[in-house]
């Protein structure tokens, strides 16, 4: 509700002709209205940890500009978060042709503000590693670090943690120092999973957020434009360098109906991501409106935005719903909840407006959603649960479920675990107790606790569950797996409510089946361990001769005692940490863990020679080009995790993986062969096919390439985050302009661009294309076409030889 001030205020705007009546303000009237910090030092909410409110104000500046150019053109909500989060408005608005602002989408690069940065342990150490070389002293926008990955999963929380820390004292310490040094926000192991920190803590209704891992848009379950970089993006904000951001399309989800019985917010995502399949969602944010938005849950919508990273999209978001009111109110954000609550109501900001326009729409009944299972080795393979059993036999897929895994930060709310531990009493009281390893992970401390707290724990516990760290774990592929020989050659299928997985993914088995579902799928299969088993229509056989089925699950969306805070000590001892200049970042150049970054060389201001040093067949995902599993420990050692480039790549001419050949015909690990070539002194080119570098925002897919030589990439077509770091460490990402030249092309080819000099002096203004050379190793040559998609900006990284280069620069 509005106070008498803000009512006296409002009640001056006037109302413009639009038949959304958007409320129209004075520049004065709308910082009186909200804070006129981005802190807003009333807040007299419980939560300690975040006292941050959007920029409203800004925000609704940048619009009125936006509205009297295009004449009040309807605009969807992500054009509205995105476009009033514009470095210069006047600026992007000069540079159209005409006035029709859909013109920018998919066309245009955007120079944008963000209102803070989020990086995870793994991902930190190298963008911070980046940061170090710009030479500033402190951050320029909120920030925080999250140590959840590096925690390994085996035989529950307290000894995992433990042995956790001391394994990786090192790198927190690190962190941790430099969070101390530059005032960002420390959080330490055992706090939680930095996505549903971000959620309980950080998001809010039209933030523009950036996060170094590729599934931050989960943020998006709360309204918010949550974006996956890699570190040397997130390195832009950190410094206060407008970030850029080529105008993504709109893909609206228009949602009806309302989920019931077995169907969950899970299986909505992973019934699109079969129809839009792991390339769909390119280039679009995914916005979802309708009047079944109305009945999800905050954390429901979440998990929704989570995994639309699977189907390729820059991020996801919802509108701001009574769900978000009532998530925010419950995790402490009143003042959130507040001033959101006057931006949608009285301005119109949280919603878009009536006649938006969308690129593609697609509609989805929740009412007729069935449980869906994802998977093996593809998020985007997706199976009716009442299909699964007879297509798995026609795959030949095993029988014989090995384990069932719950939480991630895709599926570890209070409304999961309340809905899961409805089936496990079921199953209790029936007598019943899982046949399969059940392993649950929390999201965070506050989830924990409250687990705790309620008794859900005891529940899981007593029934032979393992629960484990509040961390990634096996997600992640931090799972020191058990009940499978870790040198089997038999395939086995794990039920895993995750939202990727990539052959080996998890246990580092590369016959290690994943199916992505709901919690309370994995939950229900972990009873029977059959793949024939359908939950929704089967029961289960009991030893008394009688049968047990379930009943539909139920649960609740926020606790009815409100969140347990937990243990002080994983909290960060501030919200607003300031910077200590005096703090000392020692890295030991003795370490295996830590390296200090050498400046890469800028480029040379000649046309790129390469020779082809692999052809690569099929799906090249993050997980290929940049392995994690055990290399995580290596993520601030450019030199060590460099050995693992490209370990998981299949050669196109041998099928061989992990195998490159000279040019003389001796076979190399491919890592081997680019060192080799390295120290000879030829620069090398990658040939690929179709999403190349798609999953994670691992930005050391770039990074290592670039550090062993690599000048140039080749492909059918990019994953979004995979080619913007390979700009940003000065490689050259080109895809072909026929598709077909791909089957021309070997190893052992020289690829030479003949008019990159013209494109970089026209700052990537010639057009898009580039004449490439193709010189057979006989000597017989052709030229082909490329394309690029290369910035002005993405010119001058090209030039310094990378973004931190460049940054450096500018700052110094």
């Amino acid at each position: 509700m509005l106070s008498r001030s803000n009512r006296h205020l409002v009640s001056r705007c006037s109302l413009n002709s639009r038949s959304s009546h958007r409320l129209m303000a004075t520049s004065s009237s709308l910082h009186d209205i909200f804070p006129a910090t981005y802190n807003n030092p009333d807040d007299s909410s419980s939560n300690n940890y975040n006292i941050q409110i959007p920029p409203y104000a800004k925000m609704l500046e940048n619009l009125q500009k936006i509205n009297k150019f295009t004449n009040n053109k309807p605009l969807t909500l992500t054009e509205k978060i995105l476009y009033s989060h514009l470095s210069d408005v006047d600026e992007t608005l000069s540079s159209l042709p005409t006035t029709n602002i859909y013109d920018l989408r998919g066309n245009e690069y955007l120079k944008l503000s963000p209102d803070r940065v989020a990086m995870q342990d793994a991902s930190a150490q190298m963008a911070l590693l980046q940061f170090i070389n710009t030479g500033l002293q402190q951050i320029a926008v909120p920030s925080s670090i999250h140590c959840d990955h590096l925690i390994v999963g085996k035989d529950g929380e307290s000894k995992d943690l433990e042995k956790s820390i001391i394994t990786n004292k090192e790198i927190f310490n690190f962190l941790k120092n430099c969070a101390d040094k530059y005032g960002i926000q420390f959080w330490g192991p055992g706090s939680g999973i930095i996505h549903q920190i971000i959620l309980e803590n950080f998001s809010a209704p039209g933030l523009l957020m950036l996060g170094t891992d590729s599934h931050t848009p989960n943020a998006g379950g709360l309204g918010a434009i949550a974006i996956g970089v890699g570190g040397a993006d997130a390195v832009d904000a950190l410094t206060g360098i407008p970030w850029e951001l080529k105008t993504p399309k709109v893909l609206g989800i228009k949602l009806t109906g309302k989920l019931s019985g077995w169907s969950s917010p899970k299986d909505v995502i992973t019934k699109l991501a079969g129809l839009l399949t792991v390339r769909g969602g390119t280039g679009y944010i995914i916005e979802y409106f309708g009047e079944g938005t109305k009945s999800l849950s905050c954390t429901g919508m979440a998990t929704i935005c989570n995994m639309g990273a699977e189907v390729g999209a820059t991020t996801s978001l919802f509108p701001f719903t009574e769900a978000h009111k009532r998530y925010l109110d419950a995790t402490g954000r009143n003042s959130v909840s507040r001033y959101a609550d006057i931006a949608l109501n009285e301005f119109q900001l949280l919603k878009s407006d009536e006649g938006a326009h969308y690129d593609k729409v697609i509609e989805v009944d929740l009412s007729t959603l069935e449980p869906s299972v994802n998977g093996p080795f593809t998020p985007d393979l997706s199976t009716n649960i009442s299909e699964y059993g007879p297509k798995s036999i026609e795959n030949e897929w095993p029988q014989n479920i090995s384990a069932g895994l719950i939480g991630s930060c895709t599926n570890s709310s209070y409304q999961d675990m309340t809905r899961v531990i409805d089936l496990v009493t079921q199953a209790s009281k029936a007598g019943l107790k899982p046949k399969i390893p059940f392993f649950v992970t929390p999201g965070s401390e506050q989830i924990r606790a409250t687990l705790e707290r309620d008794g859900i724990t005891k529940i899981f516990e007593e029934n032979g569950a393992i629960v484990l760290s509040n961390a990634c774990g096996q997600c992640i592929g931090q799972w020191d797996r058990q009940d499978i020989p870790k040198d089997t050659q038999l395939p086995n299928s794990i039920f895993t409510s995750f939202n990727r997985n990539f052959r080996a993914r998890n246990d580092g088995n590369k016959n290690t089946m994943n199916f992505l579902t709901s919690p309370e799928i994995v939950t229900a299969m972990t009873y029977s361990g059959d793949a024939q088993f359908n939950p929704l229509t089967d029961s289960i056989p009991l030893p008394n001769g009688k049968s047990f089925k379930f009943t539909p699950p139920t649960g609740r969306d926020l606790p009815q005692k409100g969140f347990e805070h937990g243990r002080d000590s994983l909290y960060p001892p501030s919200a607003v940490p300031k910077p200590n200049p005096s703090v000392n970042i020692d890295v030991s150049p003795e370490s295996d863990r830590l390296q200090l970054l050498t400046p890469f060389e800028p480029w040379n201001g000649q046309e790129l020679k390469t020779t082809t040093l692999l052809k690569v067949k099929g799906k090249c995902t993050t997980d290929h080009i940049s392995a994690a599993g055990v290399w995580l420990k290596y993520k601030g050692h450019l030199e060590n995790i460099s050995y693992n480039t490209l370990i998981g790549a299949q050669n196109k001419e041998t099928d061989e993986v992990n195998k490159a050949y000279d040019l003389d015909g001796t076979g190399y690990e491919i890592p081997e062969l680019m060192m080799k070539w390295k120290d000879e002194g030829r620069p090398w080119n990658v040939v690929a096919e179709h999403n190349y570098g798609e999953g994670s925002a691992r930005e050391h897919a770039a990074l290592s390439p670039r550090f062993l030589g690599g000048k140039m990439l080749l492909v059918k077509s990019f994953a979004r985050i995979h080619e913007t770091n390979l700009k940003k460490q000065g490689m050259l990402p080109l895809t072909f302009a026929n598709e077909n030249d791909y089957d021309k092309l070997s190893s052992g080819d020289v690829i030479e661009t003949l008019d990159l000099i013209d494109m970089i002096a026209k700052e990537g203004n010639n057009g898009g294309t580039l004449d490439i050379k193709i010189t057979k190793p006989e000597g017989k040559s052709f030229i082909i076409k490329a394309k690029h998609t290369m910035s002005k900006d993405q010119i001058a990284f090209f030039r310094a030889g990378s973004a931190i280069n460049y940054i450096g620069e500018l700052k110094n």
